[in-house]
C-alpha cells in the first residue's frame, strides 16, 4: 500500500491551503460574530447566511475548488477516497471552510447517495441543484424514542401505499434542518419488519413542504444551535410522497446507509484530524507567548511531554485514516468495517483530547468565543455519538477480530 499523495491531491491542497490563508481567515471570526447575532436563539425561521458565505463560495467554485469529494471527474474532482482524504484534512483547520467548497455534511452525504443510488430523475431534481450549491439538504436517520445506535429500533415507517409511499414517524438531531436554504430530506425507516435483517429499511427523499412534515424544534448542543445550520427535531404524519422518490427501490436502504457512511467517514474523520492540527497550533502559539512564574506556559507542568503526545497521537490516527481510505479505494467499505470503525473512535477522541488540552492552557479564554476550542470541542464529542457510539465501533472490530480466530 502506497499513501503517498498524488499530483492532483498536491494541487489541490496547495491551492486549498492558499484559499484559506487568504480568503477565510481574515474573515471567519466576523463570520462567527454575525452568525451569533443574527441567529442568537433556536427560533430557526428567522435564521440567516451571512452574504460573505455566498461571496466565498463563488470564489472558490472560480478556482475549481469545489465539489472536490465527488470521484466523478465531470461532477467532481475524480479523486479518490485516499487522494480527497488529505484535503478533508486541510479543509478542517476551519470550521467554515467545509461549506465554502460545497463539501460540508450532510450534503456530501446525500449528494453521494444520490449520485450512487439515485434516479436520472431524482439525480436532475435534486443532485444537480446540490452539487450546485443552489440548495441544502438533510439527512433523517436517528430517532428519539429509540437506540438508534441499532437501526432495526427504527420505528419511522416507509409504506407503500398505491402509487404513492407513506411515512410516519418521528426523527432527530437531523443536521442541517434548521438551514435557510434546505429543500428536502432523505429519511430511513423501516419498510417490513419481517424482512431478511438487512431488506427491512427503505431510504426516500420527502421535500420539506409536503404536508405532514412539521419541523418542532431545533435542538442545543452544549447550549449552541450550531445555526444556520441546526439539529432538529421533525415530525412526519402521514406523509405521502410519490414511489419514484424511494431511492434504489423498497428495501434497500442499509444497502444505501453502507454505501454512505464508508467515505463519508474518512471525510469526518480527517476533518476532525484537521481540527486537531489546529488546536494544537493554537496550543503552541500560547504555550510560547503566555509568561506565568517567570516562564512560557509551554516550559511548566508537563507541557513539552503532552505536545509529544498529542503530535503522536493524531499522527497515530492519521495514518490509520489513511489505510481505511485505502481499503475502501481497494475492497470497498463492506470489506473496511473494521478499518472504518477503528478511525471512528480514534479521530474524535484524538481531536477531544487535543482540544481539552488547549482549552486547559489558555483557561478562560479557552473557554469563552475568543478562540473557536469550544466550537471544536463540541464538534469532537457530537462526533463519538453522531459516527454511532464508540461502544459501537468497538464492538464491530472486537467481531472482526474474534471471526479471524474462529476461521483459524
Amino acid at each position: 500500500m502506497d499513501f503517498s499523495p498524488s499530483e492532483k491531491t498536491l494541487d489541490y491542497r496547495k491551492r486549498l491551503i492558499k484559499f484559506i490563508k487568504e480568503h477565510i481567515e481574515p474573515i471567519e471570526a466576523d463570520y462567527h460574530k454575525e452568525i451569533r447575532r443574527v441567529n442568537a436563539d433556536g427560533n430557526w425561521r428567522e435564521w440567516q447566511v451571512p452574504p460573505m458565505v455566498a461571496d466565498l463560495k463563488e470564489k472558490a467554485r472560480e478556482q475549481g475548488l469545489w465539489n472536490l469529494f465527488l470521484p466523478d471527474p465531470e461532477l467532481g474532482a475524480g479523486l479518490s477516497t485516499l487522494e480527497y482524504a488529505p484535503l478533508a484534512e486541510v479543509m478542517g483547520h476551519s470550521l467554515l471552510a467545509p461549506e465554502i467548497f460545497n463539501c460540508n455534511a450532510p450534503d456530501t452525504g446525500n449528494m453521494e447517495v444520490l449520485y450512487h443510488f439515485g434516479s436520472k430523475a431524482q439525480q436532475e431534481q435534486w443532485l444537480q441543484p446540490l452539487l450546485a450549491g443552489e440548495i441544502r439538504s438533510v439527512f433523517c436517520m436517528t430517532e428519539p424514542d429509540v437506540a438508534s445506535s441499532d437501526a432495526t429500533n427504527m420505528q419511522t415507517s416507509i409504506v407503500a401505499d398505491g402509487d404513492d409511499v407513506v411515512i410516519n414517524g418521528r426523527k432527530w438531531w437531523s443536521t442541517g434542518l434548521g438551514h435557510p436554504e434546505a429543500q428536502f430530506a432523505i429519511v430511513m425507516g423501516l419498510t417490513d419488519a419481517d424482512a431478511a435483517k438487512h431488506q427491512r429499511h427503505s431510504m426516500v427523499i420527502v421535500p420539506l413542504t409536503t404536508e405532514g412534515v412539521t419541523i418542532e424544534r431545533m435542538l442545543p448542543a452544549f447550549g449552541e444551535y450550531d445555526a444556520p445550520y441546526g439539529h432538529g427535531e421533525v415530525r412526519f404524519d402521514n406523509v405521502r410522497v410519490p414511489k419514484e422518490n424511494l431511492i434504489a427501490g423498497l428495501g434497500e436502504g442499509f444497502k444505501i446507509a453502507q454505501g454512505r457512511l464508508g467515505p463519508g467517514r474518512i471525510h469526518h474523520c480527517m476533518r476532525a484530524l484537521g481540527a486537531a492540527e489546529k488546536a494544537l497550533q493554537l496550543f503552541m502559539l500560547r504555550g510560547q507567548e503566555r509568561i506565568a512564574f517567570g516562564r512560557p506556559l509551554l516550559q511548566l507542568g508537563g507541557n513539552m511531554e503532552r505536545v509529544a503526545d498529542m503530535r503522536i497521537a493524531i499522527d497515530q490516527a492519521r495514518l490509520l485514516t489513511f489505510f481505511a481510505a485505502w481499503k475502501i479505494d481497494e475492497v470497498g467499505a463492506m470489506k473496511a468495517l473494521a478499518e472504518i470503525s477503528a478511525i471512528k473512535v480514534a479521530a474524535p477522541n484524538v481531536l477531544q483530547q487535543v482540544v481539552d488540552e488547549a482549552i486547559q492552557l489558555y483557561g478562560g479564554a479557552g473557554m469563552s468565543h475568543d478562540t473557536p476550542l469550544t466550537q471544536l470541542f463540541a464538534v469532537a464529542r457530537a462526533l463519538r455519538i453522531a459516527d454511532g457510539p464508540d461502544a459501537v465501533h468497538r464492538a464491530t472490530i472486537a467481531k472482526v477480530e474474534l471471526n479471524k480466530y474462529r476461521e483459524r
